[in-house]
């Protein structure tokens, strides 16, 4: 499991959240389950995030859902999929406002 908070600079784009960590790149097969959601201070559409797998497109630019907290798991958890190992995952995240935002994550992984 991975579980952070990153800061999302102004009218910046974080092309992948995942990048430098050890599940960047699916060590086996996998069940992915993942969230996000905006802190405190971010109104609706303020973030967006898009999740791909691979070569699939698993969550095409969405809103971020602003609770200020960590997703809860099953509640908060918006993607599902099943990755192959040595696929890459990938969760960019756009913020569309003049001012940094702060994203709340966690993913999920059970080999398969």
């Amino acid at each position: 499991m991975i579980r952070k908070i990153t800061s999302i600079p102004a009218n910046s784009v974080v092309d992948n959240l995942l990048t430098g960590s050890i599940y960047e790149f699916m060590p086996w097969n996998a069940a992915v389950n993942l969230g996000v959601l905006a802190a405190a201070g971010a109104g609706p559409g303020d973030l967006q995030v898009t999740v791909n797998s691979g070569s699939d497109t698993v969550m095409e630019e969405a809103p971020v859902n602003n609770l200020a907290r960590f997703p809860v798991i099953p509640d908060d958890m918006d993607v599902q999929d099943i990755a192959a190992g040595g696929e890459r995952l990938v969760v960019k995240v756009r913020n569309t406002t003049a001012g940094a935002l702060e994203c709340f994550w966690l993913v999920q992984l059970t080999p398969i």
